[in-house]
C-alpha cells in the first residue's frame, strides 16, 4: 500500500482485532461499528474511517462478519504468518520479553538470542543458546530472521543495527535509548519507557 497509514490507525486496528477475537469467543457471528468503537474507546465513525483505508467492510444495517473481519485484520497487520525474531540483549528487558507469552501466540517466534557478555554467552534460555554478537550476520542468514528486538545499551545499538541491516533485517523493535539511523526499507518502532511515562505524567498534570 503506497499511501501512509497513520500510526494511530494501526494501533486501533490492533484493538479491533482483540475485540473481534473476544466476540468470536462468545460465539457471535456479527458485530456493529458501534460495539467495536465502544470496546476500543473510540467512535463508530472512526472505526469506519480506519477500516476504509483498506477496502470495503460490512453491510449497512447488518454490521461486520466477525470471522471475515478478524482474518482480514490479521492479514493487514501481517500476523497471519510466522515471523522469525532475534532478541539482541539478554539483560532484564530481554529476559522479560523472552518470557512474554503473547509474542509466540501472535506468530513472533524467537529463534536466536545474542549478548556480548562473556558470562552469558553459551547459557541456555529455554531451548536457545545465547550467541555472541559476532554471529549476528550468520544467524540472520541461516535462520531467516526478519525482525530484531534490540534491548542493548545506546552505545552498542547503532553498530549492531548497521550489521543487521547489511545482513538483510527488515524491522527493529528498539528499546535502546537512541534514534537509530536506518535506510528507508527498514522499519523501526521505538519503545522508550521514560518518554511514555512522561506523556502519562503530562496527561495527569493537565487534568489536574
Amino acid at each position: 500500500m503506497s499511501r501512509r497509514i497513520p500510526a494511530s490507525t494501526i494501533r486501533r486496528l490492533s484493538h479491533y482485532l482483540r475485540s473481534l477475537e473476544d466476540i468470536e469467543g462468545e460465539g457471535r457471528e456479527t458485530v456493529s461499528s458501534e460495539e467495536l468503537a465502544d470496546r476500543g474507546q473510540t467512535t463508530a465513525a472512526q472505526v469506519r474511517k480506519d477500516l476504509s483505508h483498506f477496502g470495503s467492510f460490512g453491510k449497512r444495517g447488518l454490521g461486520y462478519r466477525v470471522d471475515e473481519l478478524r482474518v482480514r485484520l490479521l492479514e493487514i497487520l501481517g500476523v497471519d504468518r510466522v515471523w522469525k525474531v532475534a532478541l539482541i540483549g539478554a539483560g532484564r528487558i530481554g529476559s522479560a520479553l523472552f518470557e512474554y507469552p503473547a509474542f509466540e501466540s501472535r506468530g513472533y517466534e524467537c529463534v536466536a538470542i545474542v549478548d556480548a557478555d562473556p558470562e552469558k554467552i553459551g547459557a541456555m534460555w529455554g531451548a536457545l543458546r545465547i550467541r555472541p554478537p559476532e554471529e549476528i550476520e550468520s544467524l540472520i542468514g541461516s535462520l531467516g530472521i526478519e525482525l530484531f528486538i534490540l534491548a542493548v545499551p545506546a552505545q552498542a545499538a547503532q553498530q549492531i543495527t548497521d550489521r543487521a541491516v547489511g545482513a538483510g533485517i527488515k524491522g527493529i523493535l528498539n528499546f535502546a535509548p537512541i534514534r537509530l539511523k536506518v535506510p528507508s526499507h527498514v522499519a523501526v518502532e521505538d519503545v522508550n519507557l521514560v518518554m511514555q511515562l512522561e506523556a502519562l505524567s503530562f496527561a495527569i498534570t493537565q487534568r489536574g
